[in-house]
């Protein structure tokens, strides 16, 4: 939707307007990549909650900005990842590679990025005829596993400072814990239907 995505790109457009009237403070380098990284987990977290919201409370506009949302935590994340290459590191590969390897932190965040690339690759209606509705949709939950990686990044990058993260974590736990709860229901409802629908099962 046009309006979700204007609304996405306001982060990006500030760390413009901050970097060309100096609002960058003294380390800009280490203050885009941080916002571009906080973006991209925000909206990767947004991107999990319009299924919980709808069962709790039912509210489902969030369900069709659900995919822009998406999009918008890869698109961060590409751009995190792309401005550490470019503009920190300066595409020094074996610098690179030593930081992937050695600080774990760097492998866990391109393991977060690299679980987004198929499911932003596959986000169109197109993917999901071609894939079938349930091969997308469990393709799709990968989004799970890619969650708490990024707040895994997340933590053990800021190594101080635990508020921030573990708030996320927290989010992230609670947005899972309902969804668990809600396929634990359908699987219940299922089993109960299969039974009452067998030969046999009526009771007369």
């Amino acid at each position: 939707m046009p309006a979700a995505v204007a609304l996405g790109l306001v982060p990006l457009a500030k760390i413009g307007v901050d970097a060309v009237t100096g609002g960058l403070s003294a380390e800009p380098v280490q203050v885009v990549l941080s916002r571009l990284g906080f973006w991209a987990l925000t909206f990767l977290v947004l991107s999990l909650a319009p299924t919980p919201l709808k069962a709790l409370f039912g509210i489902t506009w969030p369900m069709r900005v659900r995919r822009t949302v998406g999009l918008l935590a890869f698109g961060y994340g590409a751009l995190h990842l792309a401005f550490y290459l470019g503009v920190d590191k300066f595409f020094d590969w074996p610098e690179i590679w030593k930081d992937v390897t050695t600080r774990r932190f760097q492998a866990v965040g391109l393991a977060t990025l690299l679980l987004l690339l198929p499911l932003a690759v596959t986000s169109t209606d197109a993917w999901v005829r071609r894939l079938g509705f349930a091969r997308w949709k469990r393709l799709h939950r990968l989004v799970y596993l890619a969650a708490v990686l990024g707040v895994t990044h997340f933590t053990w990058r800021v190594k101080a400072d635990l508020r921030r993260p573990l708030l996320y974590a927290a989010a992230v736990a609670a947005l899972l814990a309902v969804r668990l709860v809600l396929l634990a229901r359908k699987r219940l409802a299922d089993g109960g239907a299969a039974r009452r629908g067998r030969p046999g099962s009526v009771v007369r």
